[in-house]
């Protein structure tokens, strides 16, 4: 009997670990996760996020700027002397990989605001968060593809594998590692729009489609968030960052928002819940996530994953002593934690949030 079988991979896949007693792990690590999932993917990106890999730096706010000319360069370095301290400056390392036949001048700075700079939040966040929606959007030729302190993210066009090697993976070592593998439907595959996306310590790696990306943007230009990255993840790292440090509430809350009940199970619940939910959902009706979708949100306190309000995408998350693991598939989980403690897969709209330990 002929079968014609063709395999549902539903796009994307993703992978995190956290040590929750900030134990380091080598950046090998995550990349076998990722490489396990490489089909599916189809080579237009790949990326890593790590936190904890630069603590003789840690106090400095890390900008990883890909520069496809090198005006762009001279023209960000001018913007950035002016308006910030810089202690260091130098170009990513990486290896000659016969995959990666072009790609664009990738150099980090380790900076902090110059006096006179802060404004808003008094202690530079704002100001941070601005100078990078300048250089984003205002400088032809410029991306900050990572921002925050103590973290940073690797990534570009070619398979996980190719991504790992090309930026030394191993050489590196965090507490929570995220990974992704791209396959682009509706928006382009280029460097900038490999995952993981990032603003300040937030970092979100995605499968699935953002149907709602349209009156997200809109939403978020309201606060003054340019959006040019031609994809609908970039959403999600901006909204985060709206909801948590910009109005101030908690991890659990701003996921109830971004993946909340629908209506007819918000009329189930106790008289307090039903309330308080119907409050987050009226003032954050357009911060609501539509479509499928997976993701895991990293930040320097902990690691989310959270699947859409019905899960049309997969997720399974696994435990090992301090360790927590979430990937696309159990198999890139027990690729590098062969006996976990426990497995399970979470329910839709409902995150699992992990801390690290004081």
């Amino acid at each position: 009997m002929d079968h014609n079988f063709q395999k549902d991979i539903a796009g994307c896949g993703l992978t995190g670990l956290i040590s929750k007693k900030r134990e380091r792990v080598s950046g090998s690590i995550i990349a076998k996760s990722l490489t396990l999932m490489n089909d599916r993917g189809n080579g237009l990106g790949a990326g890593y996020a790590a936190y904890g890999i630069y603590p003789d730096f840690a106090d400095f706010y890390a900008f990883h700027i890909m520069y496809d000319v090198q005006s762009a360069r001279f023209s960000v370095e001018e913007y950035i002397k002016e308006h910030f301290h810089v202690e260091k400056v130098e170009e990513i390392p990486t290896t000659p990989v016969k995959e990666i036949a072009i790609n664009p001048l990738l150099v980090r700075y380790f900076i902090s605001p110059s006096k006179g700079s802060i404004t808003g939040d008094g202690n530079g966040e704002d100001f941070v968060v601005n100078a990078i929606m300048k250089i984003n959007s205002e400088i032809d030729g410029a991306y900050v593809f990572s921002s925050g302190k103590n973290m940073g993210a690797f990534k570009g066009v070619g398979n996980p594998s190719v991504i790992a090697e090309f930026f030394r993976l191993d050489e590196y070592e965090g507490h929570i590692w995220t990974g992704h593998t791209r396959f682009p439907t509706n928006t382009p595959g280029w460097w900038g729009g490999a995952h993981p996306f990032t603003l300040l310590d937030w970092s979100i790696v995605h499968n699935g489609e953002i149907s709602s990306y349209g009156i997200n943007k809109r939403y978020l230009e309201m606060f003054g968030y340019k959006l040019a990255l031609l994809t609908d993840t970039e959403v999600v790292a901006y909204l985060f960052d709206l909801l948590i440090r910009r109005h101030g509430l908690d991890v659990a809350t701003a996921c109830t928002i971004l993946a909340a009940p629908f209506w007819k199970d918000i009329e189930d619940l106790d008289a307090d819940e039903k309330e308080a939910i119907t409050a987050l959902r009226q003032t954050y009706s357009s911060a609501l996530l539509n479509g499928p979708f997976s993701l895991l949100f990293g930040h320097q306190n902990g690691l989310v994953g959270i699947n859409d309000r019905i899960k049309l995408r997969p997720l399974v998350a696994a435990t090992k002593d301090d360790m927590v693991y979430m990937a696309s598939e159990e198999s890139a989980i027990r690729a590098i934690c062969p006996a976990p403690d426990t497995v399970w897969a979470p329910r839709a709209g409902e995150p699992v949030i992990v801390e690290l330990e004081n």
